[in-house]
């Protein structure tokens, strides 16, 4: 990760992926260049990312597809510079009615625009980033377990002894999906495509 420079006019800047137009394709529609450091309000932090990491909802707002996403993303051309969203990082800088959290804390959470070596937060979407988890561990968890989460405990109210399928199992919702309801004390049974699943029989867990 480079050091922020500044430029003549004294804007400080980063390295960042950015995407001008809308497109199925990473290689076609996004590139690498420097752009200023996001600036924070009052009730922001500004976060020095040390590992993102690409989710389902990444290629919908980087392709703009379905036409659903587009109000959020942009009508025409993407509203921000990446499509990035989940972060692990160290806290930069906090706003001046942050509470909770200070400059040289580890956490992860989603940002907008989280492909990049700064990125913007509020402090309600990060967390301290656990001790036991490395800086690209932790960026995994986001927006995929937050979801399955949702999906098991708060929606499907997953219980012990319950029995639970679980399809797409070996994507990134599904392999959370699996972990949390096996936590739970459910019997799981997991379905994948075979060329998905064959890694995922190897760590799976079994009850």
């Amino acid at each position: 990760m480079s050091e922020p420079t500044a430029t003549a006019g004294g804007t400080r800047t980063m390295v960042a992926v950015v995407q001008q137009r809308y497109g199925a394709e990473p290689e076609a529609v996004l590139h690498v260049a420097r752009l200023a450091r996001p600036s924070i309000g009052p009730g922001e932090v500004l976060v020095r990312v040390r590992a993102s990491s690409v989710d389902r909802g990444t290629w919908h707002m980087m392709a703009g597809m379905p036409y659903a996403v587009r109000p959020v993303s942009g009508l025409r051309r993407p509203r921000l510079p990446n499509p990035g969203r989940n972060i692990a990082g160290v806290i930069e800088a906090v706003g001046s009615d942050v509470t909770g959290f200070a400059p040289g804390d580890a956490v992860y959470g989603t940002a907008v625009a989280a492909f990049a070596e700064y990125a913007a937060a509020r402090p309600d979407r990060i967390a301290p980033k656990p001790t036991g988890l490395t800086f690209e561990e932790a960026a995994t968890v986001p927006v995929s377990a937050l979801t399955a989460l949702q999906a098991v405990r708060d929606k499907g109210q997953v219980q012990e002894g319950q029995q639970v399928l679980i399809t797409g199992a070996a994507g990134g919702v599904g392999t959370f999906a699996v972990q949390l309801a096996h936590a739970f004390g459910a019997r799981v049974t997991a379905v994948a495509s075979t060329p998905s699943s064959t890694p995922y029989r190897r760590w799976a867990p079994t009850k």
